[in-house]
């Protein structure tokens, strides 16, 4: 889950309707100062799939212990010291599936997404964070991820140029949509320089416009404005008091929908 809130009221976004808007973002993107990423089609796949390990676990959600939804909050945009909200084993669980699932029906959108987790372990992690119980098991996971990746990007003959193109554009995608879904209402910059049509990199800076708009700058996408509809849940606080009520009342929720919108600076 992506996680926002009201004094009463919860509002929940999947990770798969995040990670989709994250590829509505990949669609839209280029035009003629910034070129798609190739090979677009496995990238594409990748933003949109990234999350796919969150998928049985969004279908059934738990609160933490201090009672709320388990989830991806704006005070982590940027960081992922927490890792969701959940142990470090857990974690570990859902970003080895995302791999495998992606896997299955692109390998070479999978690198990328293993890419992704292996940065979101490293880079951004809080590594004192960890328990000491838990370190080895995740030097290990990570080790594995890296493998794997290599032996990969060999058997299909893949650039691990293209593919590390690939995994900063995700992420860039990924940042701007969480911090969508999340309502992050501060400027930011987005996750890695991105390369203009000339190899020079750019940073990427969001503004926020109010009323789920943001301004990007420099502008990488084909139109001047863009606008996505974002499903999200609405859960009253006061239904959520223990995992079983907070299930139920996740489940009966009718998405509603919110409206994102991009606009050239």
């Amino acid at each position: 889950m992506i996680r926002a809130e009201t004094d009463t009221t919860w509002l929940l976004v999947t990770h798969p309707d995040h990670a989709a808007l994250a590829g509505e973002f990949a669609d839209a993107w280029g035009n003629t100062q910034f070129a798609r990423p190739e090979p677009f089609a496995p990238i594409r796949h990748a933003v949109y799939h990234h999350d796919d390990g969150w998928l049985q676990r969004d279908a059934n959600p738990s609160l933490t212990p201090a009672g709320k939804p388990e989830a991806f909050t704006r005070d982590l945009v940027g960081a992922y010291s927490a890792f969701e909200e959940i142990d470090l084993p857990a974690y570990l669980g859902v970003r080895a599936q995302a791999t495998r699932a992606v896997a299955e029906v692109d390998p070479a959108a999978a690198v990328v997404v293993s890419m992704h987790t292996v940065n979101l372990l490293t880079e951004q992690a809080d590594l004192e964070s960890i328990q000491p119980e838990h370190r080895e098991a995740h030097a290990t996971f990570v080790a594995e991820q890296r493998a794997w990746q290599e032996e990969t990007m060999r058997a299909l003959n893949l650039s691990p140029e293209s593919m590390t193109r690939g995994f900063e554009f995700l992420q860039c995608c990924d940042n701007l949509s969480l911090i969508a879904c999340s309502g992050y209402d501060e400027p930011r910059a987005l996750r890695h320089r991105q390369p203009d049509r000339h190899g020079d990199r750019h940073e990427l800076q969001a503004r926020p416009l109010g009323a789920g708009t943001w301004s990007i700058t420099p502008w990488p996408f084909k139109e001047d404005e863009i606008s996505f509809k974002l499903p999200r849940r609405r859960v009253n606080k006061a239904d959520a008091q223990t995992p079983e009520t907070f299930r139920a009342a996740f489940t009966a929720a009718a998405p509603e929908i919110v409206a994102i919108t991009l606009r050239r600076a």
